[in-house]
Parts: C-alpha cells; structure tokens; sequence
C-alpha cells in the first residue's frame, strides 16, 4: 500500500481519490479549506496555504508520503526538488510540476526549445508593458496569467480600451504570488481539443481519444469524445504532446490542448500535468479506462496496455450563480429519468457566481452522432437548479 498525498482536492481530484481508493492505497488531501470534495473520501486531510513553504514542509515530514500529487498551481514547486532527492515520487516529476504550474516556463519550453506551432506571445509584469506587447501583437490579443486555473483571469483585449480592465482582472485571477501575464496573438482556429496523454513507468506513451470542448469566461463548458478530426491533425497533436511529455519527464496523465485550423494546422496551446476538467466526459464511460483510473494506474506504475473507445459520450457543468453555503440541488430527480445519462455533484460546501457545481455526463452508441450525446448533455444540465444560503 502507498500512502499518497494529493496537494489540491477540487473535483478532480474527488475522482482520482476513488480511483486511488480502488487500487488499495492510502491518501492524505491538501487543501486551503476544510470538506473539500476530495476530502470527503481520503483518509485524512490537511488545511494549508500550500504557497507557504514551511507548512509544506511541515505536512510533509508529519505523514512521510511515498507519492506527492499536485492538482493544482498554487504551491510552492520549487520544494518537489527538494522532497524528490529525499526519495518521494513526485507526479509526473518535479521538472514537470514546476514547468507546467507557470505558463512562461512551459510555452518557452515548446515554442523555443522544442520549437512547436504556437501563437506568437509576450509577457508583461505592468500595465505599460501589456500596452507595450499589444501594440507590437495587435488586435485581438488573448491576456492570460502566469498562473491560474480554469480559465481564471483570461480574457480578450479588442481595443485599447479593454487593456486596464484586462489587466486587472488577470491580476485577481491569478493563483499564487507571480504578477505576470502572457499575452497572445489571436489565432482564427475552428475548433480545440484536449489530446488526453499518458506517459507510463515501464510502457508506451499513450493517446485517449481526442475531446472536442467550448469555453466561456476562459472555463469548459461541455465537452465531447471523439471529436472528428482529419486523421493528420491527429497525429500531429500526437506527436507534439508525446515531444512535450518526454522532455518535461515523469510518469501520469496530461491534458494536453492544441487549436486545430483546418488551413493552418495544429497549434499547441497548454498543458496541464493531471486528469483534465474537460476529461470528466470519460466518466460516460467512453473509454475502457476513465482519465482518473488511467492517471492512478500510470502514477503506481501499472502497465496500460492500450486505451480504447468504448463509447460517444458528452459533459455539461452545472454552475452556481451566487455566492452562498450549504448548496441543495434541485432537477436531480428529473435527470435521473433521461436514459443513458447520469449526473455528479461535486459536494463544494461553498457556491459563487460560475463556479462548477456537478457536471452531466450522456453517452451512446460508439458511432452515434456526437452533437446529439452533446445537446442531451447541455439539456440535461438545464434542468438543475442550485439554492444556497
């Protein structure tokens, strides 16, 4: 039995837990708040600031974990060298952890080094400087954070007039203590995908399906497996995701996003070193493995002898809409009754404007048309409701 503890207990986390929990192991969930859904099914839980570096410490002297499993941004990642020499696994690595947590670091590494298809960007630290590198960009340009999570922060500059209200909402978006953007030329592309990627111990890199996903506010909204795809854009994703991987290290899931243009090709756009938000469509049961038992099995160090797709399926959030506490979810009963459909609820203690609540999840026939699993998916989500105090 190892004893893992998973630093970030978000939803994802929740299901990586369970997935974890099915294998026989122990797990401790970090997190800055207390019954945070991952929480509700480790078997012990941490509340910490996981950007103070002595309380990371001091968590992770008192358990002594064998594996340390980063689900979020907001820590300290330069301590996983450190915990790495004392013989703790870190997923996918430290390297890994601490290029992928930073936006700057992981887009140099495959624009420059690498020398991948992405759009041409800058970084800026002001606000002089982001008026600097949109006047050299041009309109439109994408502002990102550094560091951010769910699309937080993100948003798009048309005019000299969005720069100061661009600017400051990337700053309140931003996770941890780096006040720094990237700023994006706008790419016409006519659709993304996440190519799920998982590297193993002792295998073949493999390639889940690719998932088709919209955005708004910069956060998932539905997403859907497969998408069609041209069978080269397809493996040239392939190949930039399994260059990527290799050379940040380290065994685990990854989602990995690109733009697809049907003129230009495939653009890389980010990746992130864990089971991904648009990734919950696998809990339709599309593929053999869902993400979350794919990243625990790659993370112990089982073999994956292939990855196989079982199923259309779709994913649509339920949102809050105001803040509150002690959330009760009406229309669970109405989605119960649609067939081939089923429902999660995340069990956050506290709901706010957007945030994810639960997700709908549809499924068929493996060659049903993908747009009406999709549209089942999103009609399902409509018909629950949230009520907080």
């Amino acid at each position: 039995m190892q004893k893992i503890m998973l630093l970030g207990s978000g939803e994802l986390g929740k299901e990586f837990v369970i997935a974890l929990k099915r294998l026989g192991h122990y797990v401790i969930a970090v997190d800055s708040y207390n019954n945070a859904p991952a929480m509700q099914v480790a078997d012990q839980r941490e509340i910490i600031n996981m950007l103070d570096g002595a309380a990371l410490d001091a968590i992770v002297l008192r358990h002594k974990p064998t594996i340390i499993v980063p689900e979020i941004e907001a820590i300290r990642t330069e301590r996983f060298y450190d915990y790495e020499k004392q013989g703790i696994h870190i997923v996918p690595s430290a390297k890994a952890a601490n290029f992928t947590m930073n936006r700057k670091a992981i887009r140099d590494l495959a624009a420059k080094e690498l020398g991948m298809k992405t759009a041409k960007y800058l970084y800026a630290t002001t606000k002089e400087e982001l008026e600097a590198a949109v006047e050299k960009l041009g309109y439109p340009v994408v502002v990102k954070p550094l560091m951010s999570s769910s699309g937080k922060g993100q948003s798009v500059i048309k005019t000299k007039n969005h720069i100061l209200k661009a600017w400051n909402y990337a700053v309140q978006g931003s996770r941890g203590d780096i006040v720094e953007v990237i700023v994006e030329e706008f790419i016409e592309f006519d659709y993304e995908i996440t190519l799920l990627t998982v590297t193993q111990k002792n295998g073949n890199t493999l390639f889940c399906p690719p998932i088709g996903h919209r955005q708004e506010r910069g956060d998932y909204q539905e997403s859907w497996q497969p998408i069609p795809m041209k069978k080269e854009h397809i493996e040239d994703a392939q190949r930039i995701a399994g260059a990527v991987t290799k050379a940040l290290t380290g065994n685990g899931i990854w989602g990995v996003e690109f733009f697809i243009s049907e003129k230009n090709g495939v653009y890389f756009s980010e990746l992130s070193p864990r089971p991904h938000d648009t990734g919950m469509v696998t809990l339709a049961g599309t593929q053999n493995f869902n993400e979350f038992e794919l990243h625990a099995r790659a993370v112990l160090g089982l073999p994956i002898p292939e990855i196989t797709l079982e199923r259309a399926g779709a994913s649509a959030v339920v949102l809050a809409e105001k803040d509150g506490t002690n959330p009760t979810f009406k229309g669970l009963e109405e989605v119960a009754k649609l067939k081939k459909t089923d429902v999660k609820i995340f069990g956050k203690p506290k709901t706010r404007p957007f945030r994810r609540m639960g997700v709908v999840v549809t499924w068929d026939n493996v060659d049903a048309k993908i747009d009406d699993v999709k549209n089942r998916a999103i009609e399902a989500a409509t018909l629950i409701t949230i009520t907080s105090k």
